[in-house]
């Protein structure tokens, strides 16, 4: 099963839990968030929400909400009047929890968060693979390693909170019985491990389509970067020089993927080389690649070992997730919480946004392992 329905590590890095993917930032939109709010310099730092022993002032609030909606705009995903302020609404409500978690944790809790927000910074940053992919994916979040870290250290102390107050605890026992009932689940489908260099037939800021002329040159410089595949060049060095997909070329170019994931012609081209060989150019919507296989990855079920980790992870925010909203209720009761700002005051329907603390995606048991 997938951890979650998003990478939490990612999620996590948008530093208030915005419910969507965050893939990395599209060619030609790098553009990073504010420190801070010039209107709200101007016209000071109001609190903007108050509740026992703590205070959200207008400045801490406007640059989680730019940080936010830069990311959004850095994946291409315009966000409506009402969305934007939808948004606003779950960004104070998320900062309000985050308070209220934080009066409760304990050192332990606090051990707790910082290491495993440590181990989730580690895995984020292997997963990008190098040092430049990860300063230009901070870039685009309006963020540096030590903010990234302090946000979901705070996430991940919460969840710490929670699994202490709540009582959640979720035993191999109980994983086992949930690997054993639904073994369709834990199904591996057939995959390959296959790098690719791509050149781009598409403007990287316009995303229009290249001239004829402009498409034959880069069918040109494909036919020469083909060659020098096949002479027995690195083929991960030419990928990071040349590659224009900026979602694989700090990785060498490199992806893992099953059937039905890929355009259909990268699909095809990918299962059909044998091991170590790099095909033809391949031509897609997204303009010309050269595809080298690393691995033939037979379908099998993933072992109950492997899958225990994620399956008591997933079990345990569920178990969260239903206790979340009373819970929450009942702490920002006792601390009086108050929204001064008419405009961010909850809505019914819009005042619980993922149902866990900043950081959780929602959770999606039924998913297959990976």
């Amino acid at each position: 099963m997938k951890r979650t329905s998003a990478p939490r590590a990612l999620l996590l890095a948008a530093a208030i839990g915005v419910a969507s993917q965050c893939q990395g930032a599209q060619p030609g939109q790098t553009n990073t968030a504010a420190s801070s709010n010039p209107a709200s310099d101007l016209f000071g730092n109001p609190v903007i929400a108050k509740g026992k022993g703590f205070e959200i002032k207008r400045n801490e609030f406007d640059d989680e909400v730019i940080r936010a909606k830069s990311q959004v705009a850095a994946r291409g995903q315009p966000l409506t009047p009402e969305q934007s302020a939808l948004l606003e609404r779950q960004i104070l409500d998320q900062l309000i929890q985050v308070q209220l978690l934080s009066a409760k944790a304990t050192d332990a809790d606090k051990a707790t968060g910082k290491a495993a927000a440590e181990k989730k910074f580690a895995e984020a940053k292997a997963k990008l693979g190098s040092d430049e992919a990860l300063t230009r994916q901070l870039k685009v979040m309006g963020a540096t390693e030590a903010d990234v870290l302090n946000k979901w250290g705070e996430a991940l102390t919460a969840e710490a909170v929670l699994k202490r107050e709540l009582k959640v605890e979720i035993t191999d026992a109980d994983a086992k019985k949930y690997y054993d009932e639904n073994p369709s689940r834990f199904e591996q489908p057939e995959m390959v491990r296959a790098s690719h260099i791509l050149l781009s037939t598409r403007d990287p800021k316009t995303g229009t389509e290249l001239s004829e002329v402009q498409k034959a040159e880069k069918k040109k410089e494909m036919e020469g970067l083909l060659k020098r595949a096949r002479a027995g060049e690195d083929f991960a060095k030419l990928a990071q020089e040349y590659s224009e997909d900026p979602g694989s070329k700090d990785k060498g170019g490199e992806y893992k993927f099953p059937r039905g994931q890929m355009v259909p012609e990268f699909e095809a081209a990918a299962f059909a080389l044998k091991t170590n060989e790099v095909s033809d150019i391949v031509t897609t919507q997204f303009g010309y690649h050269i595809i080298k296989l690393s691995e033939k990855i037979p379908a099998h079920k993933i072992e109950f070992a492997k899958a225990c980790s994620d399956i008591k992870d997933g079990l345990s925010q569920q178990a969260m997730q239903k206790q979340f909203p009373t819970y929450m209720a009942n702490l920002k009761k006792e601390a009086g919480v108050e929204v001064l700002d008419e405009k961010l005051k909850p809505l019914e329907a819009a005042e619980s946004s993922s149902g866990l603390p900043p950081g959780h995606p929602p959770v999606q048991p039924a998913s297959k392992a990976k």
